[in-house]
């Protein structure tokens, strides 16, 4: 049975699902909503659905913490992170529009198995403690908006990395990364509606789908302080290991 735009009851099921899922670990976690989803998504959705539906959604999430943390930006690693991040998301786009589903499946799946596999070596051997300089925020900026744009997630970790080398406190690291993400996405969203991709049937998915991120990121948000932020960490890779594999396969 068709509800909106051609897809069925299952594939709106579970979408939204697959939605509150990836927000509550998003939740528990702070990070990660785009790339738990896009995996679960692909499962029932074209990639050129599900890249700019995540977008639209996780960039209601960033436009209320920049709100919420707008006094602890910095400002100085901010600006040096803007203009690499633009140029990431068009280079991302223009990928973005020119490869195919399958393509872009596969491209997801080996990005998901080596994400995942780098995360559980950081576990399993430790990460040493780093320190850098500015040079490497137009590398970490430019590939990390171009993972995020092509993939709908996971390329943040790449500035989270160097903006923890940098040694921001805690409050300012999460308002200066959510301010460069809202920016990211503004530029995504731009991008993805001038290539046609927000079709009147996308955006009524994502109206439909705002209830479950909003309740999904409610009750991570609370089960944050119950679970091990390791043992979640571990289990999270192996499912995004596991998704990665069976994208490859399919």
């Amino acid at each position: 049975m068709s509800l909106i735009g051609g897809y069925s009851a299952g594939q709106v099921a579970w979408a939204a699902a697959a939605l509150f899922f990836a927000f509550m670990c998003r939740g528990l976690s702070g990070f990660g909503a785009g790339l738990i989803a896009t995996p679960l998504l692909a499962l029932v959705l074209p990639m050129h659905v599900i890249v700019p539906l995540n977008s639209l959604l996780v960039s209601v999430l960033f436009m209320f913490l920049s709100i919420r943390d707008r006094r602890e930006v910095v400002w100085p690693e901010l600006k040096l992170l803007v203009v690499p991040t633009i140029a990431g998301v068009v280079i991302g786009l223009l990928l973005f529009k020119s490869l195919n589903n399958h393509v872009l499946l596969m491209l997801l799946g080996s990005f998901l198995v080596v994400y995942a596999a780098y995360t559980l070596a950081v576990h399993v051997f430790g990460l040493p403690k780093l320190a850098c300089s500015r040079v490497w925020s137009f590398p970490a900026a430019m590939s990390g908006a171009f993972i995020d744009t092509l993939f709908g997630g996971g390329g943040g970790t790449l500035v989270v990395i160097y903006l923890h080398a940098r040694g921001l406190a805690k409050l300012q690291f999460r308002a200066t990364v959510a301010t460069l993400w809202l920016m990211e996405m503004v530029a995504r969203l731009a991008g993805y509606g001038a290539a046609g991709f927000y079709r009147r049937e996308v955006l009524v998915l994502a109206a439909m789908m705002l209830p479950f991120i909003v309740g999904g990121t409610w009750i991570g948000e609370r089960l944050g302080n119950r679970i091990r932020q390791e043992t979640f960490s571990k289990v999270l890779a192996v499912m995004l290991l596991l998704a990665g594999v069976n994208l490859l396969v399919r």
